[in-house]
């Protein structure tokens, strides 16, 4: 982690500086909010929560706003090829002089905390992020925000804004032991993001018949009855058109977030783009790490790069570069042991596959995989290496991962949408 980049050290200094028994401080969180004078937030907030597909989703709801005029700022993570990606406006990335301005204003503030030991705690980096897209929004005078949440819920420090509108994607049994041990206890974690006096809907996806009554019991016990999920079903959805949904399985997460901000916009009593509107914006957005496509610059080699880290995920990118393509050369695929490997050994067996170790110290590579197969270190990734692979290659994994392909291909991330 580049933790002596005077850019990014505001963000990441106290989670690399961690001692073994902290752990991430949502009460020094909420103080750092507080000393920021962001409580209560400055723009109304539309939060993603989710176990998958938080990025799509959170991507399509800054667009479907964008579209109908108002300024958004948009909070995501992790990042692909740059920090700065990690805050936009209307869909563009701040620039290096504007992080590095939000990183002196969060180092200032967090200088009047008492330090981590004192307070047994550390500010994690994606909150921080979190606070300097809210520190942006107010310096341009945004109209809103949606902020991506991190992998928690009710411990994440977007319960602590209190978004008016929350997005939830599906709902599955990642992170167990983490932010639960069922995924039913997960579901409620997820739930508790909402606020019991400031959110006032829950967007959902349809969940498994184990989730959906857990999501509801959960809303109405915070909000005290006030507030019931509306669910959003791709399958009848008639917004966005399937034509401008993204692709695979990020398709629902499209729906999810441009059914979410519209219930924005009605709670703003601000009217929504028109039709044609809408879809000329939706039909800009681009997805870096789902599914993108892109060719490795002086040849004529293709790359679909994908964040699959499981089977289904895995079988998912191989069907659309099959169907892309009619077949795949090679498969570069990146995925730590806490990943669904063995899933993604099966989903890729008799296929010619390059496994790729990242040197993240806190990432482990240990499972077994077939003796056919070859490895390489993320570090020896170059356009040559690459182009050897073949004609039609897809590069899977951990978004790590997905992020040094994105580099090497030297693959725009800047803009995810066009709202001009």
């Amino acid at each position: 982690m580049p933790s002596l980049d005077p850019v990014v050290d505001p963000f990441f200094s106290e989670w690399a500086g961690r001692s073994p028994e902290q752990s991430r401080s949502l009460d020094r969180a909420s103080a750092l909010l507080a000393a920021l004078d962001l409580d209560p937030a400055p723009v109304p907030v539309l939060g993603v929560v989710g176990s998958k597909g938080k990025g799509s989703t959170a991507t399509y709801a800054a667009a479907t706003l964008s579209a109908a005029g108002l300024r958004t700022v948009l909070v995501t993570g992790p990042s692909f090829r740059g920090y700065r990606e990690r805050v936009r406006v209307d869909g563009v990335s701040v620039t290096d002089g504007e992080l590095r301005s939000l990183g002196e204003s969060v180092e200032a503030a967090r200088g009047e905390l008492p330090s981590p030991a004192e307070s047994g705690g550390y500010l994690a980096p994606s909150g921080l992020f979190l606070v300097a897209g809210l520190l942006h929004a107010r310096a341009i005078s945004a109209d809103v925000c949606v902020l991506e949440a991190g992998m928690g819920g009710h411990r994440d420090e977007l319960r602590l804004v209190g978004p008016e509108v929350v997005a939830l994607g599906m709902v599955f049994a990642e992170h167990l032991g983490v932010l639960g041990d069922t995924v039913t206890e997960i579901a409620r974690e997820k739930t508790r993001v909402a606020s019991p006096d400031r959110t006032q809907a829950l967007v959902t996806l349809p969940q498994s018949p184990e989730v959906a009554p857990v999501v509801t019991g959960t809303l109405h016990e915070i909000t005290g009855g006030r507030v019931s999920p509306q669910v959003v079903d791709p399958a009848t959805a008639k917004e966005p058109p399937r034509e401008l949904r993204p692709s695979g399985l990020s398709a629902a997460s499209g729906v999810l977030g441009t059914a979410a901000a519209t219930r924005m916009l009605e709670l703003l009593r601000h009217p929504a783009a028109a039709p044609e509107r809408l879809h000329s914006v939706l039909g800009t957005v681009t997805l870096p790490a789902r599914l993108s496509r892109h060719t490795v610059p002086g040849s004529t080699t293709e790359v679909v790069v994908d964040s699959a880290i499981d089977r289904v995920g895995v079988s998912a990118a191989l069907a659309h570069a099959r169907a892309l393509w009619g077949g795949v050369d090679h498969v570069l695929l990146c995925l730590p042991d806490h990943k669904d490997v063995s899933g993604a050994v099966a989903a890729l067996e008799g296929l010619p596959v390059t496994a790729v170790r990242l040197p993240e110290a806190h990432l482990r590579f240990d499972h077994d995989l077939p003796a056919h197969w070859n490895h390489v270190h993320a570090e020896d990734l170059s356009h040559t290496a690459v182009t050897a692979l073949g004609q039609r290659v897809l590069a899977l994994g951990t978004v790590y991962f997905t992020g040094r392909v994105l580099e090497v291909l030297d693959a725009p991330t800047d803009r995810l949408f066009n709202a001009s």
